[in-house]
């Protein structure tokens, strides 16, 4: 997603939209409208207003698009997460999943002898799952270390 429709999507996904998330930033609602408006080159959002809005709606969609367009992966920081042998079992079948998936995603890209961005895309997808899977194992295991 680009950055663009990250802020737009923000906004517009969260229950009361702009209207409810205005009053959080200090501004009025039609000008949180224009800032988000993908459209619109005239009004942007601060820095500051984009990490309160993520952090009203609990949508990390334009944290995501900045670590990608800048070749970045953001992967939460799974804090207080169960450390039991279990829970670690759970995460290597997840891990395992997700790379099955990625092997389907490029074998689907590579059948037909092209690459297309759409694919190119649901790679880049799996990729993430598959690193966002690890490293919460890696921060059970630290859990887990003594």
């Amino acid at each position: 997603m680009s950055l663009k429709l990250a802020m737009y999507a923000t906004v517009h996904d969260f229950k009361g939209g702009a209207e409810a998330l205005a009053p959080m930033l200090g501004c009025g609602v039609s000008t949180l409208r224009n800032k988000v408006n993908p459209n619109l080159d005239t009004h942007h959002l601060t820095v500051e207003e984009a990490d309160k809005l993520m952090a009203a709606t609990g949508q990390h969609w334009i944290l995501h698009a900045l670590a990608s367009r800048h070749g970045y992966v953001a992967v939460p920081n799974v804090e207080n997460a169960p450390a039991s042998d279990l829970a670690v079992l759970e995460l290597v079948t997840k891990v395992w999943r997700a790379n099955g998936d990625v092997g389907a995603a490029v074998d689907d890209a590579l059948s037909d002898g092209k690459i297309e961005p759409h694919e190119v895309k649901r790679v880049r997808g799996e990729v993430y799952r598959v690193q966002a899977a690890l490293h919460e194992l890696l921060l059970r295991l630290e859990g887990m270390s003594e």
